[in-house]
């Protein structure tokens, strides 16, 4: 894991790739979590016997149970210790380009994008993939942004 005390040492590293996370089971408790969290109880998530004869085969997670999972995979790939607050400011883009199917294992790359300066700190762009193990589309591509306050 990469770790970052500065934000210098994170201005320096705008546009490198910093690694992937471990692989992590998807598992239909962590789905019927996330649905009974957000009251999205569509059945292509919580439906085991009709899911099978729906489109994907079985049921798949929330896209945004996907996108969650990015600040916990994304701790194993780096860490802003730098001094000064750290603020989620948005995101700038995400796309699903895959359906994830319980029980299929995921991890998350990442990799710096820009990094700007601010009256208050930087603004730092980072770029998230999920991949899904053995599939050639990942289930879950975003761009977030950060604020280091300083």
């Amino acid at each position: 894991m990469r770790v970052f005390t500065t934000v210098d040492e994170v201005a320096a590293a705008a546009g490198q790739d910093l690694g992937s996370s471990d692989w992590v089971v998807i598992d239909q408790e962590r789905v019927d979590k996330f649905a009974e969290a957000t009251g999205d109880f569509q059945w292509i998530h919580v439906d085991v016997e009709r899911s099978r004869s729906g489109p994907f085969g079985g049921t798949i997670a929330h896209g945004y149970l996907t996108l969650s999972l990015v600040p916990w995979l994304g701790s194993q790939v780096f860490s802003l210790d730098t001094p000064g607050a750290k603020l989620n400011y948005g995101v700038n883009k995400v796309r699903f380009p895959a359906p994830l199917l319980v029980g299929k294992r995921v991890r998350c790359h990442a990799s710096f994008g820009d990094v700007t300066d601010l009256p208050t700190g930087k603004q730092l762009i980072v770029r998230y993939t999920v991949e899904i193990e053995g599939e050639a589309k990942p289930a879950c591509v975003a761009e977030t942004v950060v604020l280091l306050l300083g």
